[in-house]
């Protein structure tokens, strides 16, 4: 069993398809992914150059952020992969608006308490945040963002790369042989990049 560890922030269309790559991935190989929380608010605050939708995208961001950490801090990192689908579904396929509802709504599906929900606007967890957020992140470098994976490889060697970007979200053994194909490439010392410009929206689905 491979333990694959991926950083998320919920309201990135592009996580969101990696992440329900990487669950279809466990359908088709041996692998157990384990989530964990990054923010885009954190990783651009400060950041020159920004086109004005993106700054006006990423301001509610810290919210659903805030909830997530919260979430794991009173309550484990496992409670991250079912808040993370539930958080995901709303943002992403009902397009439910960024707040209160849609956080409470969220926690009472997968079992969690509704009061969660304040931690959106506290700073309560903001040092738990950043530490989750620097964990994920400084391993990969240059200010990359999310999806970033981690791979534990058999002599103990973590394997830290951002991506695949991708849409849509591959099924079944066209799944599994992206990820042979994505380890192969990461895995290969001094790799460092492969990059193609964007042609489409990401499609979740």
């Amino acid at each position: 069993m491979t333990d694959v560890d991926m950083w998320f922030d919920p309201r990135c269309p592009w996580a969101w398809n990696t992440s329900r790559w990487l669950l279809e991935v466990e359908r088709v190989r041996d692998v157990r992914v384990r989530f964990h929380v990054m923010s885009l608010t954190v990783l651009n605050d400060g950041r020159e150059g920004l086109e004005e939708w993106y700054r006006e995208w990423l301001r509610p961001g810290l919210g659903p952020v805030r909830v997530a950490v919260a979430a794991e801090v009173a309550h484990g990192s496992d409670v991250l992969r079912d808040l993370y689908t539930a958080l995901g579904n709303r943002i992403h396929h009902q397009r439910t608006p960024i707040g209160r509802p849609l956080y409470a709504d969220a926690l009472t599906e997968v079992g969690l308490p509704v009061e969660l929900a304040d931690a959106a606007d506290t700073t309560d967890h903001d040092e738990a945040l950043l530490a989750s957020h620097h964990a994920g992140l400084d391993p990969v470098g240059e200010d990359l963002g999310t999806p970033t994976i981690h791979v534990a490889g058999p002599d103990g060697r973590v394997n830290a790369f951002f991506g695949p970007v991708l849409t849509p979200v591959p099924r079944g053994e066209d799944a599994g042989g992206l990820w042979d194909g994505v380890l192969q490439v990461t895995g290969a010392d001094g790799f460092f990049e492969l990059k193609r410009g964007r042609t489409r929206p990401p499609i979740a689905r």
